[in-house]
Parts: C-alpha cells; structure tokens; sequence
C-alpha cells in the first residue's frame, strides 16, 4: 500500500512520475524519471536543485513513515538539509533513505541521492527530520484513494502532512495527499 500512496496518491509525486523502486521498515529507494523540464541549469543541463531536495525529502518521509506501526499515522518536515556534491544529469534520479531513530513525535532520516548509471557517484546527500503524529485508534487508510487525497482544501492543514507531501489535507483526513 506504501507503494501505492507514493506514486500514486500524492498529486505532487504523480505528476514528476515518482516511482517506488524498493519498500521496507525504515528503507525505501524511490525514483524519479528524467524529462527535459526538471533542467535547473540550461547552460550545463543540469537537473534543477528543487528536484533533488523534493525527491530527498519525500524518500526521508517515506523511510519514517514504514517505520511507523501505524500507516495512517501522519508527518510533516521539520528540517531538511541538502548537500549538492555534483550536478545531476539528464537521466533518472534516484534516492536511497534510511531512518536513523523513530521515536514517538520526532523522525530523523538520512538520504543519499544519485543517479542508476553510476550509483556510486553521488549527486546529493541529505537529512530530514520529521514531525510524527502517531494515528489514534480506529483511523486508516481504508477506502482512501487519490480522488479522496486531492479534493477539498476547506479547514486544511498546511505542510507535509501523511507520508512526505506538500499537499494540503483537510483536518482529520489521513488521506495522506
């Protein structure tokens, strides 16, 4: 289901194509296809910084996030530092999180990014810490899907609510977009 809420779910990941490579408790490696519109730099043609940061901090939420007991438990970014170590090129980019300590309200993740043709060149390291809202009884995931995640935005809670988005959520919904 993790899977299906990072690619699918959350319109901001859909849209730049994010694709789950592996899941596991406290692991993920996800992926975002290249296309010419992630260039930053179009004098080197290099990938955009935002591309890199974006695709570093939702890998750091989601490695917290399966780390949870509870999937309809909630996250937002506290902090997210990103160290660009060399430009990303014009090919899929991918990232590789780890958690480094879940505990009842905070989250920390390590991140490190590059790109499959030469995973030991890397583009990108970073460390996101996360806001943990653990979910109360009775609440889950259940009949949610993206139409539920992307409607409304009445009595929203602004932030990277559910799994690492940016997306608004209304109060109470753990729809996660």
């Amino acid at each position: 289901m993790i899977r299906q809420i990072a690619e699918e779910w959350i319109p901001f990941n859909r849209f730049l194509g994010l694709r789950s490579i592996s899941v596991a408790h406290g692991r993920v490696e996800l992926e975002i296809p290249w296309r010419p519109e992630l260039i930053g730099d179009p004098m080197k043609g290099a990938m955009h910084g935002g591309v890199i940061s974006m695709l570093a901090d939702t890998a750091g939420g989601m490695a917290i996030w399966s780390a949870l007991p509870n999937m309809a438990s909630r996250l937002s970014t506290i902090d997210l530092r990103i160290d660009y170590l060399r430009p990303g090129k014009q090919e899929a980019l991918r990232a590789e999180a780890t958690t480094v300590r879940v505990g009842k309200t905070v989250g920390v993740a390590d991140v490190r990014l590059f790109q499959a043709s030469d995973p030991q060149a890397t583009v990108a390291t970073g460390k996101g810490v996360y806001a943990i809202r653990l979910a109360r009884g009775g609440e889950s995931w259940s009949g949610r899907g993206p139409e539920g995640a992307a409607k409304g935005t009445e009595g929203t809670a602004r932030g990277s609510e559910g799994p690492a988005s940016g997306a608004d959520v209304p109060e109470g919904d753990l729809s996660g977009g």
